[in-house]
């Protein structure tokens, strides 16, 4: 195979996000959508050249991989019906609603031979991409992810809507089983949890502090974290970041000197640095990977057991706030 036949389960607002996107991943050609909302899909397909199809089996009978963008509730019979059609998954966040369904799309996928990756779009923002070669061992990190309100996605608590993205970065970065979870949160809008803060504790001894609304004024998408001899922030919605580190190497560089510490006979240099962010669409640079993965036989950076380990701690923390 040298092109990859593509199409989109679920053309709402992200769904047609991803068919504009998908035509201009390299080495992937998108075939056609398909959506309950007939009007929909025929106006999606209309704007990009390709095909509405009538019925779900029909596109997976014309694809070799599909976006799986339709409601949470449904992206675990949609996987199956893909898998078992022998069609690569790309899941949007999360993965599924509940964990065992996760754990049930990963076996069937496993013992198909088909590639899923999972739709957890911050792994590709240019500020975090930004800090690939930087070495992270935080020992304490803070979150906060908060929202306008809109009516789109309340059907699944502020954890699995929002917070799940921060989880996954954190549990990305620590790289450390999770030991301890606390939580509270309070529906306020809806009738599931609008707000809600987590604080995870690691095996490594790095605690998470992670708080989500989608009931603020402002939105805002930041992380930050401290380690040893470092401060890094980072803004997602800018992009940016922002490095503060202390050093007693004499040959070190920065952007900018920020002064010295001065530690009775040893002197050490605080250094301001901010890289340069690279210039990618995140949503299209993630399904470039998918299609790389399938193509030529990788490990997409997103796998299913990382967006199924990151719902297993979103519901820990849905059940820890609900008192389960």
């Amino acid at each position: 195979m040298t092109t990859l036949r593509t199409g989109v389960l679920g053309v709402g607002h992200l769904g047609a996000i991803h068919a504009r996107l998908w035509k201009g991943v390299q080495n992937a050609q998108l075939v056609g959508v398909f959506d309950p909302d007939t009007n929909r899909a025929g106006a999606i397909a209309a704007e990009h050249g390709v095909t509405p199809f009538g019925t779900m089996d029909q596109l997976l009978a014309a694809v070799d991989a599909v976006s799986i963008v339709a409601p949470t509730s449904e992206h675990a019979r949609l996987a199956h019906a893909a898998i078992d059609a022998g069609v690569h998954c790309f899941i949007e966040k999360p993965i599924t609603a509940q964990f065992a369904e996760a754990v049930s799309v990963i076996e069937r996928a496993n013992q198909a031979g088909i590639t899923l990756q999972v739709g957890h779009v911050e792994r590709f923002n240019p500020a975090f991409l930004a800090l690939a070669d930087y070495p992270l061992e935080p020992m304490f990190i803070e979150s906060h992810r908060l929202a306008q309100f809109k009516p789109r996605a309340t059907d699944v608590a502020v954890v699995l809507d929002l917070m799940i993205h921060d989880i996954d970065l954190i549990l990305h970065i620590v790289k450390s089983p999770v030991v301890e979870v606390r939580a509270s949160g309070v529906a306020v809008a809806t009738s599931t949890i609008d707000i809600a803060n987590a604080r995870l504790e690691f095996a490594s001894g790095c605690v998470a502090n992670i708080t989500a609304s989608r009931i603020s004024q402002r939105p805002m998408r930041k992380l930050r974290m401290f380690q040893r001899d470092a401060y890094i922030s980072l803004d997602f919605a800018k992009p940016s970041v922002e490095i503060f580190r202390i050093t007693d190497d004499p040959t070190a560089t920065a952007t900018l000197s920020l002064g010295e510490l001065d530690l009775g006979e040893s002197r050490r240099t605080i250094l301001f640095d901010q890289p340069t962010m690279p210039q990618v669409n995140a949503i299209q640079m993630e399904l470039q990977t998918f299609t790389d993965a399938i193509l030529h036989g990788g490990v997409p950076p997103v796998t299913a057991t990382d967006g199924a380990e990151a719902l297993r701690i979103a519901e820990l923390i849905i059940n820890t706030i609900e008192g389960k």
